[in-house]
């Protein structure tokens, strides 16, 4: 898929392009329809029900295999799931959805989950652009967003690496599952934009043909398989710049997480390639507004590589990187509780939020 931004709206029955629009409408950021409830909505971080009876089963099949192109609908029937980006006419709006369809009970579900139709901007993320200038300076080596699922690391991967977009000279490969945030054409910049189980059979094929394809910067969805992370280590030791996520609850938890992917005995040497190839690892967690159903705030650990944390990554010391990032403050790195702290005194969560999400609760008492 060529970074266009473009791609042909389909419709959709009218039970569901109902839901869709009201989901749009209150600005929910899921739909959840499973049958004998009533859909649902993921409303900033909190489910609802939507004044409606429960669904059917028989009704709701044939609704959710409407969306499937024949290739979709052949990958439900064999694995019992498939997720898929798509982009819907709702009347003179198009909106462009993740959709994750699923049996459970051996009736068939789906979540879908709605996609900005434009990469939001820093400011509405909350993102510092600050450290956006600094990541997207970077020329090469491993960038990794980590956090749960729904903490917003798709939305940062699109910002930053349209960023480099915008500023041109850049050949920029994505391989996802699935395309979510469509790139924008732009002058002197080059994106393609690649599908597993569409335009390439995985993660690693994607990354192993995209080598050849002369790219300046790699974005990997997700590392999930020892071979991913092989190759992701690789490329970004040999003059890319790549940026991926991982799934974990902190910046620490991501370099073990990487580690555990390899057998035991050749976990020093990843270990050495991590602590020569990694620049920065940001951990992600949305946390509840300071009024209930507002938007979700965004907080943020970081980690820079610096020369005592990659010795602590090479040595195995991985206990020893919470006090590095507490003391690397000059260096630009933060903790959660400083980073949910500093929101805190912003205003911009209540106190209850605050010492639920943080370590050390005392820390709000500082100035």
């Amino acid at each position: 898929m060529a970074g266009d931004g473009q791609e042909e709206p389909q419709s959709v029955p009218e039970a569901l392009r109902r839901w869709l629009e009201w989901t749009v409408q209150v600005e929910a950021s899921d739909l959840h329809l499973v049958a004998g409830h009533p859909p649902m909505l993921r409303l900033h971080g909190e489910l609802t029900e939507m004044p409606e009876p429960p669904l059917e089963a028989a009704a709701l099949e044939p609704l959710l295999l409407s969306l499937c192109s024949p290739e979709q609908a052949e990958r439900l029937s064999a694995n019992r799931n498939v997720d898929f980006a798509v982009t819907v006419a709702l009347g003179q709006e198009v909106v462009r959805l993740r959709a994750a369809l699923f049996h459970a009970g051996r009736q068939l579900a789906a979540c879908f989950r709605l996609i900005p139709s434009r990469i939001p901007d820093l400011a509405w993320a909350g993102f510092p652009a600050a450290l956006a200038d600094r990541l997207c300076a970077l020329r090469d080596g491993l960038v990794i967003v980590t956090g749960a699922t729904g903490s917003g690391k798709t939305t940062t991967l699109a910002m930053l690496v349209d960023r480099i977009h915008a500023l041109g000279g850049r050949r920029i490969l994505t391989v996802e599952e699935p395309v979510e945030y469509l790139f924008p054409r732009r002058p002197h910049s080059l994106v393609t934009q690649r599908e597993v189980g569409v335009d390439v059979l995985s993660f690693a094929d994607g990354l192993k043909y995209g080598l050849r394809q002369d790219p300046d910067v790699l974005l990997i969805g997700e590392v999930r398989d020892r071979e991913t992370a092989q190759m992701v280590l690789s490329a970004a030791e040999t003059g890319h710049l790549v940026f991926t996520t991982l799934h974990t609850r902190d910046a620490k938890g991501a370099i073990t997480r990487l580690a555990d992917l390899f057998a035991q005995e050749v976990q020093s040497l990843i270990r050495a390639q991590l602590a020569m190839s990694l620049r920065a690892i940001l951990s992600q967690r949305l946390l509840p507004g300071l009024e209930r159903g507002s938007r979700r705030v965004l907080a943020l650990e970081v980690l820079w590589n610096t020369h005592p944390i990659a010795s602590a990554i090479r040595s195995g010391k991985i206990e020893s990187i919470d006090n590095y990032i507490l003391t690397g403050r000059e260096e630009g790195m933060i903790t959660f509780d400083e980073s949910i702290r500093q929101l805190f005194r912003a205003g911009r969560i209540t106190r209850r939020t605050a010492e639920e999400h943080m370590a050390d609760p005392t820390l709000l008492q500082r100035p």
